[in-house]
């Protein structure tokens, strides 16, 4: 069959409480589970919380003591891949039977990463990417990643690629997934303006792929009643106002966008319009000009320290 049923969650997460965070999260599962989705999007760093407003107390050639003091709290909110939370994540897939696509603050040493997890019908973790440019001042609290994690996700639902917010302004990096004939772009996000919308039928159209896109509904009180400088909304709304949606691959809106609250999105998904669309445009196939134009990906994993595993001689 080419039909897929899919969901998009629209919440902000507890931002500094993990454990809170993946209780709301279950009850969002249980909620998109209910439409029958055999593939659930949730936004961008919604594990681990996306800290609208922080500025971690730094200024050029200066940080605060208090600053520290934030970040350590945000970091000991991060997850590591091989942690519990992951495990608890997978379960909620299980239950739900369907593929899970969700954005989580990650911990890798003394970094911390703006990553996406995906896990299989069955809780298993299919695979994960990190978000290769943190935007403006993410890149203070947040490293970048490499292209080991440029790869489509192989599920159930269908061939998935994941892009993180401001990714899906990186003209290559789409070139990147489009070779590797996606059916369906999820796109994680906290980009609550007008002009996502457009990029993401943009998106949808060039790519010849559905859209889903999930942006949190952040306000005030999702950040502890105890952590008091967090800035006002300039209207004294939300922090982040949402905006998800589902798009088709000629660029129509199939659901959404969803504003002014957290909520579930979902549509039925036609993955015959894929080749419908094609049609006339492939953009890494007949639409394409390698005599002109190519590019080269390098996924290598990139370390800062390389050791090499050649025994050593004994000594005497």
């Amino acid at each position: 069959m080419s039909q897929r049923q899919v969901a998009v969650v629209q919440a902000g997460s507890s931002v500094f409480d993990t454990p809170r965070t993946l209780e709301r999260m279950r009850a969002w599962c249980e909620q998109a589970g209910a439409t029958g989705a055999e593939l659930v999007v949730f936004p961008e760093a919604y594990i681990g919380g996306y800290p609208k407003g922080l500025d971690f107390g730094a200024r050029i050639g200066s940080r605060s003591a208090a600053g520290r003091e934030d970040f350590l709290r945000y970091s000991k909110a991060a997850i590591t891949l091989d942690g519990p939370e992951v495990r608890v994540v997978g379960e909620f897939a299980e239950l739900m039977r369907a593929t899970l696509v969700t954005g989580a603050i990650e911990r890798e040493g003394g970094t911390l990463y703006c990553s996406v997890l995906c896990f299989g019908p069955d809780g298993r973790l299919i695979g994960h990417r990190r978000k290769l440019v943190p935007t403006a001042s993410e890149r203070l609290v947040w490293g970048s990643g490499d292209g080991s994690t440029l790869q489509a996700f192989e599920t159930p639902a269908g061939r998935l690629a994941a892009a993180i917010c401001w990714e899906n302004y990186m003209p290559m990096l789409r070139t990147s997934f489009y070779a590797q004939s996606i059916d369906i772009w999820c796109a994680p996000t906290v980009d609550e303006r007008d002009i996502w919308q457009s990029s993401m039928r943009h998106l949808a159209y060039e790519g010849r792929c559905f859209v889903l896109s999930a942006c949190q509904y952040l306000t005030r009180d999702d950040y502890p009643s105890d952590f008091d400088h967090i800035p006002e909304a300039p209207d004294g709304g939300a922090l982040i106002k949402g905006g998800s949606v589902i798009v088709s691959p000629l660029g129509d809106v199939l659901a959404g966008p969803l504003r002014g609250q957290e909520g579930v999105i979902s549509a039925t998904l036609d993955l015959d319009d894929i080749a419908r669309g094609k049609y006339d445009l492939d953009v890494t196939g007949h639409y394409a000009r390698p005599d002109i134009f190519t590019l080269r990906v390098n996924r290598a994993v990139q370390r800062a320290v390389e050791v090499d595993n050649q025994q050593q001689p004994e000594r005497s």
